[in-house]
């Protein structure tokens, strides 16, 4: 997620909390919505879309912060 940002994202995780919170819904989100696509975990269709707009929301939030971070 976002490799032009990967040093930024690096210190935001290790000094903004609610970043590194954010980082980790996202990589949360993400695996499960994985493991819905692989089989592995059982789930409605329209649960797994909530999912996905759950998980771009998060990426949104993320991305703010990288660009309100990085314009300082």
């Amino acid at each position: 997620m976002f490799s032009e940002y990967k040093e930024l994202m690096t210190r935001l995780k290790a000094t903004d909390p609610q970043f590194a919170e954010l980082c980790t819904q996202h990589d949360a989100l993400d695996q499960q919505i994985h493991d819905i696509e692989a089989h592995t975990e059982v789930s409605t269709y329209e649960h797994l879309e909530d999912l996905k707009k759950e998980k771009l929301l998060v990426k949104d939030k993320v991305y703010a912060q990288l660009r309100k971070v990085g314009a300082n």
